[in-house]
């Protein structure tokens, strides 16, 4: 089957992507502590540059083409690629604990180097090789969920042994089993989820709970001081929701009607503005009463301001992953299979979602998360209970046109 991508990446989609490098989900807390820092920005000429270089599609047999001979049995190594802060670090910072458990079990080192600071700019860097049908030198990535579909549809992702994933098959929480960009997880398994929520400041809405968008929008005593993110799938499909519409299956008529309802908040002064992460100050000071946030900031703003609390609107909340991944012509398929399957293993899942606090995926974690840290493993931004387990909603896949097209809608709603 043969896929089309764009020749080139449209105005609104390069905006979209510069807001999520600088302060979107691309420049998330603890794992973006680094790259904010400058060091893997990307430029605007490094944006343009990919936006010209144009992606092939890929073709006929590109499931067969993606493999390689693996090398797994003779070459005791996994060489993995990961975002910075995003793996448990001993207290002196020299060794990766889970890693080196990997290691004395399985005899298998891993590579592991912390060289992803944004999927832009890290699809920029393999994609050369992968258009090539040549190995990228590494075993596993971790990509945020639109770009593992890309790159699946792409057919530079080999499909996945369920013979060597015995854990992850069987733990894997129900709410990320099945994609719509990698049906039953063929290809992929998640490394976190990553939940949009509501978060208030109770000094700043008089001790009131804020629960809804229509709330957020409506509420006359919250205006001007209410906060919408600048990442269209998270704003938009927590609209759809309150709408009553499904993020999985909208219509394009749904879409403009949430951006509809929208701009009327804008035009009413009602919503202060869209943010990428840079709510977190506003919304500790009490300069935004409520906001959309993402989960893994309120656990680390709640640290240290007991009047920061969140909600699960009733109709749900939008919530996507960051995935492992093993590229096309990978050498060490097998062995990076098993590594994938050893992160889901409770035990070693609790010690990965200890460190980093992020959605854990796996299931059964409670009893060793609650051995390393209790209040964690009573969190359910960090394991969701059964109720908000079932609350949780995916913004389905998107097709070409439809990215472009809606992403233009929403930069004019922003004024981006």
């Amino acid at each position: 089957m043969q896929h089309n991508e764009p020749d080139r990446l449209s105005a609104a989609q390069l905006a979209a992507m510069r807001r999520s490098l600088t302060s979107g989900r691309g420049a998330l807390t603890r794992r973006s502590l680094l790259r904010a820092s400058g060091a893997g920005a990307l430029t605007l000429g490094g944006l343009a540059s990919m936006s010209a270089c144009g992606i092939p599609p890929a073709k006929r047999g590109a499931e067969d083409a993606a493999a390689s001979e693996d090398r797994s049995e003779a070459e005791k190594v996994v060489n993995f690629s990961n975002w910075t802060e995003y793996m448990d670090v001993s207290d002196d910072e020299k060794v990766h604990p889970t890693l080196e458990e990997f290691t004395r079990r399985t005899g298998i080192k891993v590579n592991y180097t912390e060289d992803i600071n944004d999927n832009v700019e890290f699809f920029g860097k393999i994609r050369p090789q992968l258009a090539a049908g040549q190995d990228t030198g590494r075993d596993l990535i971790v990509v945020t969920d639109w770009l593992a579909a890309r790159i699946i549809r792409l057919g530079w992702a080999q499909k996945l042994d369920p013979s060597h994933l015995p854990h992850a098959f069987a733990n894997l929480i129900p709410q990320y089993r099945s994609p719509d960009w990698d049906p039953g997880r063929a290809h992929s398994y998640p490394w976190t989820g990553i939940n949009t929520v509501i978060a208030y400041n109770t000094r700043a809405t008089g001790g009131r709970k804020v629960d809804s968008v229509t709330q957020m929008l409506d509420d006359p005593t919250l205006k001007g001081r209410v906060g919408f993110l600048s990442e269209m799938r998270d704003t938009v499909g927590m609209t759809l929701l309150d709408q009553g519409k499904s993020p999985e299956s909208f219509t394009t008529a749904d879409y403009d009607a949430a951006i509809a309802r929208l701009q009327k908040g804008v035009d009413s002064k009602q919503i202060r503005r869209f943010t990428g992460n840079d709510y977190t100050a506003d919304l500790d000071k009490g300069d935004l009463a409520a906001c959309l946030a993402w989960a893994g900031d309120v656990i680390q703003l709640q640290a240290d301001n007991p009047d920061i609390q969140y909600a699960i609107p009733a109709v749900g909340y939008i919530t996507s992953s960051d995935n492992l991944l093993v590229p096309a012509r990978a050498r060490h398929k097998t062995n990076a299979e098993k590594l994938i399957d050893f992160y889901y293993e409770p035990p070693i899942a609790a010690q990965l979602a200890a460190f980093i606090s992020y959605v854990c995926p796996v299931a059964g974690v409670r009893d060793d998360l609650a051995k390393i840290d209790p209040a964690l493993a009573d969190n359910p931004l960090i394991i969701p209970d059964e109720e908000m387990a079932a609350r949780a909603h995916a913004f389905r896949m998107l097709t070409s046109e439809e990215e472009t097209a809606y992403e233009e809608k929403f930069a004019k709603l922003i004024g981006a």
